[in-house]
């Protein structure tokens, strides 16, 4: 799944084997988010889904830094 752009937010949404998965998930976005100092809201639901939304709330859009955060996200897969 690629990454969606839904009401000037860059989302996607990632599904895992069970909730220890989808956590452990989510713990390695906050070193990334950290490092760049842009924090994504992340929504852990239905047990093993996790939804990252990503805007520049400051910009009140999308910009470089969501795209940025965005591809680490992804590197976090392979």
């Amino acid at each position: 799944m690629t990454w969606e752009i839904e009401k000037d937010s860059l989302c996607k949404e990632f599904t895992f084997q069970n909730f220890i998965e989808a956590s452990r998930f989510i713990q390695k976005i906050i070193p990334l988010a950290e490092e760049i100092n842009h924090h994504p809201d992340i929504f852990l639901h239905s047990y093993k889904k996790v939804k990252i939304i990503l805007k520049t709330h400051s910009e009140n859009k999308i910009t470089e830094k969501d795209y940025q955060l965005a591809q680490k996200i992804d590197n976090l897969q392979k």
